[in-house]
């Protein structure tokens, strides 16, 4: 299908100075009280920022309801050609406060599934300055077949504490989805924030956080290296690559648990790592380690889906080649009791989040010394 002219002509915009330096930002008024698990893992930001802005680099968000437009396009010849559409609201969904648009992303392989190819986007309230807004890419997870909707609560309240989400879909496993479908998508969905950015200028671009729960976990570690990947390999040659993680539960040694009876891993991977180790390669956390994303890894000790072996595989093999991961067990947690807001670990995960993403990168990562945090100790001392 050939493209067609975006009914909307882009705006000419000046950017403003980026701080040097992730603070939370002003809206934010005051940290999280009695965090006690965030302070173990990183030293606590400043919450103070200058609160004076030139009014043409302003910015107002709300949840009122913009303007969709179309802008044609969806795939050719393997190339992203043009975003696909912009909803501004979706009839029958409880998209939650902070929700601004529903993007339907071009995909390269296949044809685009419009009830599966679509990220939702969310914004914190009030105006915000050019640039200043972090951007958290959140990807679900499922066995690679659950669903965007199931982490709605978790994004909404990254939103209310200031930072804009994209909360990524993608085909699964039981409908056109697998490798490389799932996988390439994912990639899609965050080349797409170049031009999220044109539409939304107050958010940040080049230094960002992606998260992901269970398979999105994987996905999520996997984005982060996306530059690292070799010319044939799906996913190479990124438009936008994210610089810190955060891994909620995930399968982040495709291959131990491959061959530990994960099956979901062989019918996503289309085979075992005998049969397709060249697949493994290309998408398995563990073989595509950057010394430069600093990652954080959280896990339930009582997780018997996906055993907090997968997460300390993969901290000990970032530690050992030199770069910067955490890995934070929380005492009492299941693969995904700490997502409900009734978990006594879940204002702490957001906090996690919420520090990585604004804490300075260049001190970001010498807190990561691949040491394990125990949760449930730092609650305690409430």
């Amino acid at each position: 299908m050939a493209p067609t002219t975006p009914t909307t002509a882009p705006t000419t915009r000046t950017r403003a100075r980026r701080h040097p330096s992730r603070r939370p930002l002003r809206r934010l008024g005051s940290t999280l009280a009695g965090a006690v698990l965030a302070s173990s893992v990183l030293v606590a930001c400043s919450d103070n920022d200058d609160d004076s802005s030139a009014a043409d680099t302003s910015v107002n968000s709300t949840n009122d309801a913009s303007e969709g437009i179309l802008a044609g396009g969806n795939q050719g010849n393997g190339e992203i050609v043009q975003a696909i559409d912009i909803q501004s609201s979706v009839h029958g969904e409880n998209l939650g406060d902070r929700f601004v648009e529903r993007i339907h992303y071009p995909v390269r392989n296949g044809v685009a599934d419009p009830t599966q190819n679509w990220a939702d986007f969310y914004l914190p309230e009030g105006h915000h300055d050019v640039d200043t807004v972090p951007l958290v890419i959140f990807i679900h997870g499922g066995a690679w077949h659950g669903g965007a909707s199931n982490v709605r609560p978790i994004v909404q309240k990254l939103a209310e504490r200031g930072m804009a989400v994209l909360n990524v879909e993608y085909r699964d496993i039981s409908n056109g989805g697998g490798y490389p479908e799932t996988f390439s998508d994912v990639a899609d969905a965050l080349d797409y924030v170049p031009a999220l950015d044109q539409r939304h200028p107050e958010i940040t671009t080049d230094d960002e956080t992606v998260v992901g729960h269970s398979a999105g976990a994987q996905l999520a570690a996997w984005a982060g290296t996306r530059g690292d990947l070799d010319e044939h390999q799906i996913g190479a040659n990124p438009k936008f690559t994210p610089s810190r993680v955060v891994s909620l539960a995930g399968p982040l040694d495709l291959v131990w648990a491959a061959e530990n009876g994960d099956h979901n891993i062989v019918t996503a991977m289309r085979g075992t790592p005998e049969e397709v180790p060249d697949k493994y390669n290309n998408v398995d956390p563990i073989q595509n380690i950057s010394r430069k994303v600093p990652v954080v890894a959280m896990h339930g000790l009582n997780d018997n889906l996906v055993p907090k072996d997968n997460s300390e595989h993969y901290v000990d093999a970032v530690t050992r080649a030199g770069g910067h991961a955490k890995l934070v067990l929380m005492e009492g947690e299941d693969h995904v009791s700490f997502l409900q807001e009734s978990s006594p670990h879940f204002e702490q995960i957001l906090d996690v989040i919420h520090k990585v993403t604004t804490h300075p990168r260049e001190t970001l990562r010498d807190r990561l010394d691949g040491a394990t945090v125990d949760l449930a100790e730092g609650l305690r001392h409430h």
